[in-house]
């Protein structure tokens, strides 16, 4: 459907055909026929492909035969073209008992009655076509929304609150009030804990809409079935001087799937982050049935769900525990548990993974992996599902196999934007877009009129043709045939829309309190890490192998000869023992922090669920470090002494809170690098560079630019701190040991632990700053 500019108002129509009606907006063009696509769908064996259009000119509307086979008749007659209006008949494929519509003609109310303002053509939508239902507006009353049976406005919907927010009537009309809901509520697209409502607004609570219209409270539901426009996307990098999308623009029907295809580096990544708002296009528009994406962002956003290309699931957990945490971070607090494991089941038995439930999901095949991702999309109900290359690596059986569940969420209901490289099932799709190097579109429409349009019989022949035949111009030649004008032109199902002024960034998705996120992690991560058993052994073993290298290398007692060489390796120990627990564990989960993030999990509470539970892993394994080194051995301290406590307790904290900024260490490598096949060969670089400065190879005190490194350095200040309590120089009286970081003094002691506290502090801090530049780029300009 496309708007024709210029063309003279002529009034809206009522459609009623197999008992069911829509109303016909004058501003676009409406398909009739078999295909599923069409905007009246017309079952029988008697009716074309595509078989008429029902068009609005010159103050009127018209109906076109499409080269039907058996015709279409207006009044009884057969027609290529007619007038028709209110109270005409029309007959597809038999003139006496075929398919027919008839026409009414539809009341024209108010202005600011008719629709909310955010949505200009609402006939065009699914949503806002009509109210799901109309309620009178209660004088001076305060109407309380939410999940609850009790509220005066139930919504039953899992993203909304058991009580969610307040419309309050007052003097100067209607104000809308948050009452701290987990989702959020929403004025025209935008976060608002109170704020005025006037008509024409829309309210936005959940997968409700509201809107004021007279002395009625008229709301719209986001069933899933809705349409997305897109209009002259343009994406540019390089200060402009690189385009990566170029004026992008089709439509994708309600319960449709699209599959984007085209050679590398043709712009389908940034097609997707762009129509997923990651990372919002240059200029063009993004119409979510029939409002702005990007304006309304802030909404929006939580009726998308995304499948990156790598799964967004922790793959030790069983498939049933997976779930069960991502529903808890995803619903509200006040969600009891049988409702989310309703949902948790729903979903299972949605995507046949019944028989899966309690099977780690790293044991799955690689098209049941991807099924366990969708899965957890699927549990807040979006209405856009994009997927990123999901039978990426998959052999042909399960790349068909995968295909045909997208084809089944879409024919449920949803529209199903599917990224790919693979052509084996392009037939199950409704629509194909092709992408030329450029970002240009080659093609859109219908799978099997591809191959034809581009006069190839295979499509390696036809990706071969983008590489080597780059002067030619695909787009043009697209957009210059009757597949461009029925397909996107005509097909189009809102009206050009003028871009709005650049938006700045959007915050986080409102999110659970902070301390439920935080339980909720940590219950998670902890479950995760205790179901793999390689990370298990290690680290039960690596503690007792430190330590009884350090116990052997000290003997009996600490002396000239030991004194130094074991405190020099439970140093090596407590930064190997922290630094391997954390080195992988951002790096690995970048996709999962990513997609998360995106939907509201905070990332301070991320971050310190890794703090608190590998924290407490750490200092658990120093402890066994320090004491297995250390049992039996006489440490030869200065009348038996530490410095403020026992001396074995003294060191023990020593290690502990070096093994601790170890650990910190390792987060941010993790959270540095961007593959995590290096973190093994900079976990090693790490020890080396922990034992050439920590001060008991080569004299630090007083040499230019050594010094001031090795302030950055955990183990210079734990080996001081062990050495101040044991007085080193006393024992192994050398240069190297007069350092005055050794000293066996309080003030010492003291600074050197203080020190790798402010270590752990600035690691945090840094950290937290480059998990910030992983964010999607809308929530970080």
């Amino acid at each position: 459907m496309a708007e024709r500019p210029g063309s003279p108002p002529a009034p809206e129509l009522l459609v009623e055909s197999n008992g069911d009606s829509q109303v016909i907006d004058p501003h676009r063009i409406y398909h009739v026929g078999r295909d599923p696509t069409s905007d009246v769908v017309l079952s029988d064996a008697r009716v074309s492909w595509h078989h008429a259009v029902l068009r609005a000119t010159s103050g009127h509307w018209l109906v076109e035969d499409e080269g039907s086979t058996n015709g279409t008749y207006a009044d009884g007659r057969r027609v290529e073209q007619s007038g028709v209006g209110p109270g005409s008949v029309i007959r597809f494929g038999n003139p006496a008992d075929g398919p027919c519509a008839v026409l009414t003609g539809v009341p024209r109310p108010e202005k600011s009655a008719r629709r909310p303002s955010a949505v200009s053509h609402p006939a065009g939508t699914h949503t806002f076509r009509q109210p799901s239902s109309v309620r009178p507006l209660p004088a001076a009353r305060t109407i309380r929304i939410g999940r609850a049976p009790d509220n005066d406005l139930v919504i039953d919907d899992l993203v909304v609150s058991r009580r969610h927010a307040e419309l309050r009537s007052g003097p100067e009309g209607y104000e809308i009030v948050d009452l701290g809901s987990h989702n959020g509520t929403y004025l025209n697209g935008q976060p608002v804990t109170g704020a005025a409502v006037i008509p024409g607004d829309i309210v936005g609570i959940g997968h409700s809409a509201f809107a004021l219209v007279g002395d009625e409270l008229q709301e719209f539901i986001d069933t899933g079935e809705v349409s997305l426009d897109v209009q002259d996307l343009a994406v540019r990098v390089d200060k402009g001087r690189r385009t990566l999308l170029d004026t992008v623009s089709f439509p994708v029907g309600e319960k449709s799937l699209l599959a984007v295809v085209g050679p590398s580096g043709a712009g389908k990544s940034t097609l997707l982050n762009a129509l997923t708002g990651l990372r919002p296009a240059d200029g063009g528009t993004v119409l979510y049935d029939g409002r702005d994406l990007y304006r309304d962002y802030a909404e929006l956003r939580q009726r998308i769900g995304l499948v990156p290309q790598d799964d967004i699931l922790h793959s030790q957990l069983t498939v049933r525990r997976a779930l069960g945490y991502a529903a808890q971070l995803r619903f509200p607090e006040d969600t009891a548990k049988a409702e989310r494991q309703a949902r948790v089941d729903e979903v299972i038995h949605e995507l046949g993974l019944d028989q899966r439930v309690k099977q780690p999901i790293h044991s799955l095949s690689g098209g049941q992996r991807k099924r366990v991702s969708v899965a957890l999309e699927l549990l807040t109900k979006p209405s856009l599902l994009f997927l990123d290359e999901p039978t990426s690596g998959l052999d042909p059986g399960m790349d068909r196999s995968v295909m045909h569940m997208l084809r089944g969420l879409a024919d449920d209901g949803r529209t199903v934007i599917v990224v790919t490289h693979s052509v084996l099932s392009l037939d199950v799709c409704d629509r194909l877009l092709v992408l030329a190097p450029g970002g240009r579109i080659a093609f859109y429409g219908p799978p099997e009129d591809a191959l034809p349009f581009f006069g190839f019989a295979q499509w390696p022949e036809a990706f071969e043709a983008f590489e080597n035949d780059q002067d030619r111009d695909w787009a043009g030649q697209f957009r210059g045939s009757h597949l461009h004008r029925h397909y996107i032109a005509a097909d189009s199902r809102q009206p050009r829309r003028t871009p709005e002024s650049p938006r700045g960034p959007v915050a986080a998705p409102k999110a659970q309190s902070w301390g439920a996120q935080l339980r909720t992690l940590v219950r998670r991560y902890a479950a995760a890490l205790t179901a793999d058993r390689t990370f298990l052994i290690i680290m039960v073993a690596l503690p007792f192998v430190m330590g009884a290298m350090a116990h052997a290398l000290a003997g009996s007692r600490l002396t000239k000869d030991s004194a130094l060489n074991a405190l020099l390796i439970l140093c090596v120990g407590a930064v190997l023992t922290g630094a391997a627990n954390a080195v992988r564990e951002l790096v690995k989960e970048r996709v999962i922090y990513q997609r998360e993030r995106a939907v509201g999990l905070s990332r301070s509470a991320y971050l310190m669920s890794k703090v608190l539970v590998l924290g407490v892993i750490t200092v658990v394994q120093a402890v066994v470090l320090t004491m297995v080194a250390l049992f039996g051995v006489k440490l030869n301290t200065p009348d038996g002494k530490g410095v403020l406590l026992p001396p074995l307790i003294e060191i023990t904290l020593a290690v502990a809170l070096l093994a601790f900024t170890a650990m910190m260490l390792g987060l941010f490598v993790s959270a540095l690098v961007r593959k995590e096949e290096v973190t093994m060969p900079l976990l090693v670089l790490l020890a080396i560079v922990q034992v050439v400065f920590c001060g008991a190879l080569l004299k630090l005190q007083g040499v230019p630019g050594l010094e001031q490194l090795a302030w950055l350095v955990p183990s210079r200040w734990a080996l001081g701190a062990m050495a101040g309590t044991i007085d080193l120089h006393r024992i192994v009286p050398t240069d190297i040991t007069s350092d005055p970081l050794f000293q066996h003094s309080a003030g010492v002691w003291l600074l050197n632990l203080g020190m790798l506290v402010v270590l752990c502090l600035v690691l945090g801090f840094l950290v937290t700053k480059l998990l910030r530049r992983r964010e999607p780029e809308i929530m970080r300009k």
